[in-house]
């Protein structure tokens, strides 16, 4: 293109050079006959030799080498700042390769996560056939049938499929609440009871920035003190490594609209949307361990900390939608709670009460379910309720167990993930209402428990 431009340049200097003089164009014969063309420019000057012939030559050929310098400079550059061409192109093929590699070792990745999918499906499509032909094997459970499934170390390999089994029945089944319990002995009330059905979510406030994809965020169910009360809105962003910051917000209101009344820095950094917030304190694990800690948020200080024992930590079994969600702390009607799985229990779900002022361990449950096939869970009057999965739009709480009995169950009741992320919940007893976190989104469902009169009052 550059030498286009150089031609066309100089053919037009040239031209306006010729255009310059008066020209005239004649033929004639010369003497062997022949036709001759003679083209003629006079001269500016009136001079009658042509001694500005070789000036004005010149002054071509200067222009040209002008213009040719013009395009070499265009063309490869000049040098210091400048760069040329190709150093840019490699520059760029450089960082195209690296994007190229790194979007190679995605897909990688990716392709096992699906293989392993593949294979869970395949095992579990045949357990679901096994069930299919054996209805009725799991409704014989005699005393000591359920007892012994819910031991302490006796988790066979068999139940914990049968759990696999429930995950992916949270997929595709959704069974209404009102054909899970027989209506007859359906007497809703104020006090402790079975969970029956989740209202729809609603949502409250969106994160504004990629730190807030997942993260915790509540209200204290028994206030202590005078400085916060029930109103007050918690909420931790926990995407990053040194998550310290917990926001405060006075209401609602101002949760809604982005104010918070107060930031509080905590002493250790937190590990994932474990925490929860009781009796005026803050609860939460510290980053990569197995400690617990006590934070009061009236004094601003760390009151106490504590080892959960035997407690895995930093991604060892965490829930499903991973986050090193090891250690999920609860809180109830019947006090402060931990969910979390041992190397002794095999990455089933333990569950344990604590002391809210010590952090001490009081009693503590083994489950046969696999804390890796659920999304979440969370404590109502001393029953685990599970979630299916953290990104299907329609899915079900679909596991339930009872401290209280023993005895664990599977259930179906429809739950709804609206933004298809959800990496927190948790429960407030004094509001009958979930809290969770939802792909940036912190929302609330509503709840509706149910006292079954056969097993009087909770």
């Amino acid at each position: 293109m550059w030498v286009q431009v150089f031609l066309v340049c100089g053919f037009t200097v040239f031209s306006q050079s010729l255009a310059e003089n008066q020209g005239s164009f004649n033929h004639s014969h010369n003497d062997k006959g022949h036709c001759q063309y003679i083209f003629t420019v006079s001269s500016s000057d009136g001079s009658s030799s042509c001694p500005g012939a070789v000036t004005e030559r010149d002054g071509l050929l200067s222009r040209l080498t002008l213009l040719e310098a013009l395009v070499n400079k265009l063309v490869v550059g000049t040098g210091g700042d400048v760069k040329p061409d190709g150093e840019d192109l490699q520059e760029a093929y450089a960082q195209v390769t690296e994007e190229r590699d790194q979007l190679q070792q995605d897909k990688e990745r990716l392709t096992k996560q699906i293989q392993e999918q593949q294979r869970r499906l395949s095992k579990t499509s045949l357990e679901v056939e096994s069930l299919r032909l054996k209805p009725c094997q799991q409704h014989h459970t005699g005393g000591s049938q359920q007892d012994n499934r819910h031991r302490p170390n006796t988790g066979s390999e068999n139940s914990l499929s049968t759990n696999a089994y429930q995950e992916m029945k949270a997929e595709v089944t959704e069974v209404p609440a009102s054909h899970l319990l027989p209506e007859s002995n359906q007497t809703f009330n104020k006090g402790c009871g079975e969970l029956v059905t989740v209202g729809e979510p609603v949502s409250h406030k969106k994160a504004e920035s990629i730190t807030g994809k997942y993260g915790v965020w509540l209200q204290d169910p028994e206030p202590q003190g005078t400085l916060y009360t029930n109103s007050t809105v918690w909420r931790i962003d926990a995407v990053g490594k040194n998550i310290r910051q917990l926001f405060a917000y006075e209401d609602m209101n101002q949760f809604s609209r982005g104010f918070p009344m107060k930031v509080l820095l905590l002493p250790e950094p937190v590990e994932s949307t474990g925490a929860t917030v009781y009796r005026g304190s803050l609860y939460y694990q510290r980053r990569q361990s197995r400690t617990i800690i006590r934070y009061d948020l009236t004094s601003e200080s760390l009151v106490n900390q504590q080892d959960l024992p035997r407690a895995s930590f930093h991604g060892q079994h965490p829930y499903s939608w991973g986050g090193r969600t090891d250690i999920d702390l609860a809180v109830d009607e019947q006090g402060l709670w931990a969910i979390y799985s041992t190397d002794e229990a095999k990455g089933a779900i333990v569950i344990s009460t604590l002391d809210p002022e010590s952090l001490e361990v009081r009693q503590s449950w083994e489950t046969n379910l696999r804390k890796n096939t659920v999304a979440n869970a969370f404590m109502i009057c001393g029953r685990l309720y599970t979630v299916g999965s953290y990104t299907a739009p329609n899915t079900t709480i679909n596991y339930m167990f009872d401290t209280a009995t023993n005895a664990g169950r599977a259930i179906a009741i429809p739950f709804k993930n609206k933004y298809r992320y959800n990496s927190m919940v948790d429960y407030n007893h004094a509001l009958r209402r979930l809290f969770a976190w939802d792909n940036f989104n912190m929302v609330t469902y509503d709840l509706r428990l149910l006292e079954r009169s056969a097993h009087g009052t909770s």
